[in-house]
């Protein structure tokens, strides 16, 4: 007698897609039956027409509670997240305060068990950059580390305390830190001393334009930043994660570095369906860091996608409240930068497959197999197979998502200018995490508390 059967749907299985009945007993796929099985459950899904996906793991998402609760709680954006068929959630450490201490990481795990629909896991900073502290951290349960190699934010100090790394000696001793742990190392890279420069040069533009944003960062302050660092662990030898590629002249960096150190990198979906031309629409709701960047990128993102330059796709989630953004809405150089993206993760992924940019499983591969093989969670996620956790999503391949602010769940739905108004061909029409449904039909149906923590293996 199984917990639940879900019978009907096409499976997407590491082998390819199948008509398989998926049991699950404990939280856990229990077993795969061929439709025919006569199979005992205690509860049925009928999922005929729909597709049954692992769910998404986003391996970037800011969740800015209990520091700025206007810009959304542990229960609003795991909400998002269940609703977006995201049912893993790692989250950064830009907090405040930082998460950079055992003591630290141990109240963020408990912040958030209170009101987790999903999973999650926690990033954790590397503070003073030592390898018995990154030791410590990864015991306390911290899944990967997170530096900038920029200086600290002028007025966000308290919540990039232990995080910048703007010097290429921090840099270093940073992945020494990370590879002492077994633990990936992931960069937000610009390089600091470029940035300085394109600043004073583009000190006189106007400001109240999207182009603002590429003049004073452009491209080469993230291509430089990855080849160096990318440099320096080929001498370390630590689990290297570039954050959010947004360039072409970025991905040909990656490229060069195939094979020479352990790197991998993610794409954001503003990155690969936005370009100027939409920020210039969406205005300060679009701003993000790095900035969005032209259609070429775009163009060329995609193509590091398909050739495997870039392994994963995850948002850099970063709600902020409406009227924090509108503060700014002349001024690109003051706004707050971030957009939310959990809702959209699984939609603009869908739209590549329908789009025939990517085909299902290497869709499903970047969201979902690839993030479980990089942070540990090899054999707990990111696929469907007996033994693994039942974290899973029924979505319609035919239905269209509608992008609306009025709909989504995010707290940060007001500042989401940027998606509002745009259609992606797939819908989800239920998440199931643990092998509980928490979203179904357009509602949330699990409670908070119900997302389990994921230490590291």
């Amino acid at each position: 007698m199984f917990d639940i059967v879900i019978s009907g749907a096409q499976v997407l299985l590491p082998t390819g897609l199948s008509r398989v009945d998926v049991a699950i007993s404990n939280g856990q796929i229990a077993a795969l039956h061929a439709p025919e099985d006569q199979v005992a459950a205690r509860d049925r899904i009928a999922a005929e027409g729909l597709t049954l996906l692992p769910g998404a793991i986003d391996t970037h998402v800011h969740v800015r509670a209990p520091a700025f609760p206007e810009r959304g709680t542990v229960l609003t954006e795991t909400s998002a997240a269940a609703a977006g068929g995201v049912t893993t959630i790692l989250e950064m450490p830009v907090t405040i305060p930082t998460t950079t201490s055992v003591e630290q990481l141990h109240l963020r795990r408990a912040h958030f068990e209170c009101d987790a629909l999903v999973n999650f896991g926690l990033y954790a900073g590397l503070g003073g950059i030592d390898a018995a502290q990154a030791c410590a951290l990864r015991e306390a349960g911290a899944l990967a580390f997170k530096i900038f190699t920029t200086a600290v934010p002028p007025g966000r100090e308290a919540e990039f305390d232990g995080l910048a790394c703007p010097s290429e000696d921090q840099q270093f001793r940073a992945l020494e830190a990370a590879n002492a742990a077994g633990l990936p190392l992931t960069v937000h890279c610009e390089n600091a001393g470029l940035l300085k420069l394109f600043g004073q040069r583009s000190a006189g533009s106007n400001k109240a334009e999207a182009g603002f944003l590429n003049a004073a960062r452009p491209a080469i302050c993230e291509a430089v930043a990855v080849a160096a660092i990318a440099a320096m662990n080929a001498e370390i030898g630590a689990k290297l994660h570039i954050a959010h590629v947004t360039s072409e002249r970025t991905a040909e960096v990656l490229r060069r570095f195939s094979g020479l150190c352990d790197l991998t990198a993610e794409v954001c979906p503003q990155s690969l369906y936005a370009s100027e031309t939409d920020l210039a629409r969406a205005g300060v709701d679009g701003k993000t860091i790095p900035p969005i960047r032209y259609e070429a990128d775009s163009q060329a993102l995609w193509r590091a996608l398909a050739d495997g330059t870039i392994t994963q796709v995850a948002t850099d989630h970063a709600p902020f409240d409406a009227a924090e953004k509108q503060a700014s809405a002349a001024d690109f150089a003051t706004a707050p930068a971030g957009v939310p993206g959990l809702e959209i993760l699984v939609p603009a992924m869908l739209d590549a497959v329908a789009t025939q940019k990517l085909s299902l499983p290497k869709a499903w591969d970047l969201v979902s197999a690839s993030p479980a093989r990089r942070f540990g969670l090899q054999g707990r996620k990111g696929e469907i197979a007996v033994g693994q956790d039942a974290d899973l999503i029924l979505v319609d391949m035919s239905a269209p998502t509608e992008i609306r602010k009025d709909t989504l769940f995010t707290q940060a739905r007001g500042a989401a200018g940027l998606y509002a108004g745009r259609r992606f061909q797939g819908k989800v029409r239920r998440t199931i995490v643990g092998g509980t449904t928490v979203f179904n039909d357009g509602a949330i149906t699990g409670r908070g508390g119900e997302g389990a923590f994921v230490p590291p293996a």
